[in-house]
């Protein structure tokens, strides 16, 4: 009861001694991980160099890098090139469905050229002319339906035989929309001519 503690204070305070002498501070001390190799260590500081700071050069980057994939896109729409082409454009289902609009003539290609004369057409204040045009308009609009809904039975069967696991979605008004276009205009550019089998 009336001993001394300073006797047992100073077991404890080896026992951190002999804790700290067996882990010293040393730099060369584990680290848990393997050290990286010269190479990877470059590789490290590089990329943590080339990262932006600052809010203002990381938009910059941001903008190039969208810049350089919309150049990509614009070559790919040129020459067909499938790896770089917009996923709407993308996928065996589109390519085919783009080769089987390509490889006919529509009704439908002419509309705008055919619109532009029936609209200078209903200028013109001559009742006889007015006539030819709203009977032009209304036979062009007649033709386009047809041939539309001809084209549309055709590519569904087509579809059908060529591809009949494969998810068709979205396919046939893809091809409404480019049998739209005139020829010249179309992009991705036709990869197959008039009257070639797709």
């Amino acid at each position: 009861m009336f001993r001394s503690r300073a006797k047992e204070e100073k077991v404890p305070t080896a026992k951190v001694t002999t804790d700290l002498s067996t882990h010293p501070r040393d730099p060369q001390a584990p680290k848990g991980r393997p050290t990286p190799k010269r190479s990877e260590a470059q590789t490290q500081r590089r990329r943590a160099s080339t990262t932006p700071v600052d809010r203002k050069s990381a938009m910059k980057r941001q903008r190039e890098a969208r810049r350089a994939d919309l150049a990509r896109q614009r070559e790919a729409l040129a020459s067909g090139d499938e790896r770089y082409l917009p996923v709407r454009d993308k996928g065996p289902v589109r390519r085919f469905v783009r080769d089987f609009v390509d490889s006919r003539f529509w009704v439908a290609e002419w509309f705008l050229p055919i619109a532009v004369v029936i609209l200078v057409l209903s200028v013109i204040q001559v009742p006889y002319v007015q006539t030819i045009s709203l009977t032009l308009w209304i036979g062009v609009i007649v033709l386009i339906v047809v041939d539309s809904v001809g084209m549309t039975l055709r590519l569904k069967k087509q579809l059908r035989e060529r591809f009949p696991d494969t998810p068709k979605r979205g396919a046939v008004p893809y091809a409404l929309m480019r049998s739209l276009q005139m020829r010249r205009l179309r992009l991705p550019k036709p990869q197959v001519k008039r009257g070639e089998r797709p």
